[in-house]
């Protein structure tokens, strides 16, 4: 059985992709509606990428993988309260 990492697994891609710290972030799960802060995401690093589930109900809320040098991230399993959080900053494309 795979044992879970915490969210702070996936901190080094999320600064890479919204040049920001993003573990104290606060988001929802669009399954169960449970918010929790993305440091206290259940992380499994063994895909093609990582894969980070709601830590109560366990349904995936983010997916982040690195596609020929390029990280790609679909979050909309989680929607983040402050959505300042969810967009880079101005000086950073968004997907990059």
């Amino acid at each position: 059985m795979v044992e879970p990492l915490d969210g702070n697994a996936i901190a080094g891609e999320l600064f890479e992709i919204f040049g920001r710290e993003m573990t104290a972030a606060t988001g929802a799960c669009s399954s169960c509606g449970a918010t929790s802060q993305v440091a206290q995401l259940r992380v499994y690093m063994q895909a093609p990428g990582a894969v980070a589930r709601c830590p109560g109900c366990g349904e995936v809320v983010i997916v982040i993988v690195d596609i020929r040098g390029t990280l790609r991230i679909d979050t909309s399993g989680f929607g983040l309260v402050d959505p300042q959080m969810a967009a880079p900053p101005a000086d950073r494309p968004a997907g990059t």
